[in-house]
């Protein structure tokens, strides 16, 4: 149903339109900012943006394709769309709503009979898994969910100097804006006290309402049916401050204008609350005492009326001392401080962390760090910017954590993340301990936050750079997307280490190798056409191999005893024999701590001795894996690995701890050894 919540038996998921009112239609007159009043959800955000969207019909008609009605070629479902993570996404819905008394519980019109508002909401729940996880967020989200762009975050008292310039630019280019007021608890609005579940909120809104606590609807009728005059007030766990302006809630950002006063010119800033009503009562409110001294084309441009509607004008300079944040989000990420329009190029990766491998956290934790996802970014061009003397590259960085919110019911709350930005020359390998020990970054975002995104613009030279995305604690497991956008052409991919194995000299026993060398004086004295029975030539001892002794070490020896009782004559042992052979040399060792080979290992050594095995599925599972290293030991073994293939090592062998016991290790060595020994020459070497 998309509910995830405990509902009091009054209220109904089934309702359809006909059952709230007659003649229901789906837009009325054009969608429109005045078309969304907030119900009983905390989802201020959401609907702030959503006020965002009306201002651009094309990127409106994106959302919510036309041609959908109630009337014609109506099938009861509607359907929208949403970006997600790089693609964009059609979700389906039925026109059930959540009613009380017939009345919409959630997200309204200001007309009865209107409900493209309602069902765009319903169609956003279940994107998220319902209308629970739609409770608290940031304006950011929806603007990019509703547009694919990347968003800006300006903490107001920080913000430059032409702010009023930049947020001018942004509305004329169809940009997103939101803003709020801290209320000093939490980045998010919308959200309730603590510890206060929907099902409360609901059973609050229904005393409410029981209680008749109603007031008169100032809203201007529109539409041939309008909501009765009188309207649910949403239950109100913002602070409203005394001015009409409300903390820790979202506000659309939808006019930017220059109005003429005294023979002054004053700038102004129209925003939208998304309740549909409590509104600033300062200077340039609705019902502000010298709006008389405004002449009135001025007030028709301004379209001055004095109406409950959430809507309003006010002073930039009463902006900026009221509110703490703004929210920008660009269609295109263009550069808001140039004074023109430039195209991007955006490069697209998509990682995860994996707790015990790939999840190392922040710098804070230098034995981890290294072992984050890495990107190689390459700018090769600078700016064309010709009031700008030094060879720069900009560019915008955007870092996202996927499904945190519609996990939420599972327990899954936002990451604090962030990344860093290293100057790296030629590099195709996996970055290692020691170079982030003895590099500084070149780069890095302003903070960890626990955001959906952080995003933050740079400006470097053309270089050769590395991009290391990361929560603030190691061994945190999710998904992200990290965008890149830069003003002239750069080259994004995830730094991947090649699938090799460095191969040892082997070990071969006294007795082995005097086998080995008769085969090779067999070979040589064919090859010279000498009699092969000449007792001169058979005394004759061979050169050594390589990279051997004369003589087997005391250990060797006292292996090879060890394995000649359990073997007997013939040399050979099945696994259960193999498993005391090493038990008994193991068992000598006590500095290792371990219980022993177990008869899986043993059966594994056997089956790399074993040249007959049909090799098939250790071939398909290499060729299958690709993406960071996460472990000294494997390295240090001669093994270099990518990082998906370190995934699934820690997930077979680890246990809950992300330790690997020496009996699993030698598994994984084992196996490994196998592979490499199968299909080592068929390994790709780009490391994909």
């Amino acid at each position: 149903s998309g509910w995830w919540i405990a509902l009091p038996p009054q209220f109904l998921m089934g309702p359809s339109k006909d059952e709230i009112c007659e003649n229901p239609r789906f837009i009325i007159g054009g969608a429109n900012r005045t078309d969304i009043c907030q119900g009983d959800l905390g989802d201020c955000w959401f609907l702030a943006a959503i006020a965002c969207l009306t201002l651009n019909e094309r990127l409106l008609f994106r959302v919510i394709p036309h041609d959908q009605s109630f009337t014609e070629n109506y099938a009861g479902i509607f359907h929208f769309q949403f970006w997600r993570y790089g693609d964009w996404v059609d979700v389906v819905i039925d026109d059930c709503l959540p009613t009380y008394n017939d009345q919409l519980v959630f997200t309204k019109s200001n007309h009865r009979n209107e409900f493209w508002s309602a069902l765009l909401e319903k169609a956003y729940a279940k994107l998220h898994g319902s209308y629970e996880a739609l409770k608290g967020g940031n304006t950011t989200e929806a603007m990019e969910d509703f547009t694919g762009g990347v968003t800006e975050f300006f903490e107001i008292k920080d913000a430059p100097r032409d702010m009023y310039k930049i947020m001018k630019k942004a509305i004329e280019r169809g940009s997103l804006m939101g803003c709020s007021i801290d209320d000093g608890t939490n980045m998010t609005y919308g959200t309730s006290p603590s510890g206060l579940k929907m099902g409360e909120l609901i059973a609050r809104m229904v005393r409410n309402m029981d209680n008749s606590q109603f007031r008169d609807s100032d809203l201007v009728p529109r539409g041939s049916e309008d909501r009765p005059t009188r309207t649910i007030v949403p239950v109100q766990y913002e602070t409203r401050m005394a001015c009409g302006l409300v903390k820790g809630h979202a506000y659309s950002v939808t006019g930017l204008e220059e109005a003429l006063f005294k023979g002054e010119k004053v700038k102004l800033v129209r925003l939208r609350n998304p309740w549909g009503q409590v509104e600033w009562n300062g200077s340039w409110s609705d019902g502000w005492k010298d709006w008389s001294f405004v002449d009135k084309a001025e007030k028709a441009r301004l379209q001055h009326q004095v109406t409950e509607d959430g809507e309003f004008w006010m002073s930039y300079d009463d902006f900026i001392y009221h509110f703490t944040k703004l929210e920008i989000c660009n269609l295109t990420a263009d550069a808001l401080e140039s004074d023109k329009l430039q195209t991007w190029t955006v490069s697209v990766n998509e990682g995860r962390w994996v707790r015990g491998c790939s999840a190392g956290g922040c710098r804070n934790f230098p034995d981890t760090f290294w072992t984050n996802p890495q990107y190689r970014l390459k700018l090769l061009e600078e700016d064309d910017d010709p009031d700008d003397s030094e060879v720069i590259c900009s560019f915008l960085v955007a870092l996202m954590q996927k499904n945190r919110r519609k996990d939420r019911k599972l327990g899954a709350n936002l990451f604090t993340i962030g990344f860093a930005i290293y100057e790296m020359h030629g590099n195709k390998q996996h970055l290692q301990k020691d170079f982030f020990l003895y590099n500084a970054s070149k780069a890095r975002s302003k903070t960890y936050i626990n955001m959906r995104e952080v995003s933050e613009r740079f400006r470097l030279p053309p270089s050769e750079y590395v991009i290391v995305p990361s929560t603030y604690e190691p061994h945190q497991e999710g998904e992200f997307i990290l965008r890149v956008f830069s003003e002239k052409r750069n080259l994004s991919e995830e730094v991947e280490n090649t699938i090799s194995v460095d191969r040892p000299v082997p070990i071969i026993f006294v007795s082995d190798r005097a086998n080995s060398n008769k085969e090779l004086g067999v070979d040589q004295e064919s090859e010279e056409g000498k009699d092969k029975t000449s007792p001169d030539k058979q005394e004759k001892s061979p050169q050594p191999l390589p990279g051997n002794t004369d003589q087997e070490s005391e250990e060797q020896m006292q292996f090879r005893n060890i394995f000649r009782q359990i073997a007997g004559d013939d040399m050979e042992v099945c696994a259960d024999e193999l498993k005391n052979i090493l038990n008994t040399v193991v068992n000598k060792h006590k500095d290792l701590k371990t219980q022993g080979f177990t008869l899986e290992s043993c059966r594994s050594m056997i089956a790399l001795m074993d040249v007959s095995f049909p090799p098939s599925l250790e071939k398909n599972t290499i060729q299958a894996t690709q993406t960071t290293s996460c472990s000294p030991m494997l390295p240090s073994a001669g093994f270099h690995l990518n990082s998906q293939l370190y995934d699934i090592i820690t997930m077979r062998y680890a246990d809950k701890h992300m330790n690997i016991d020496f009996d699993s290790f030698i598994c994984c060595f084992v196996r490994l050894e196998g592979m490499f020994s199968k299909w080592g020459a068929t390994l790709p070497r780009s490391g994909a």
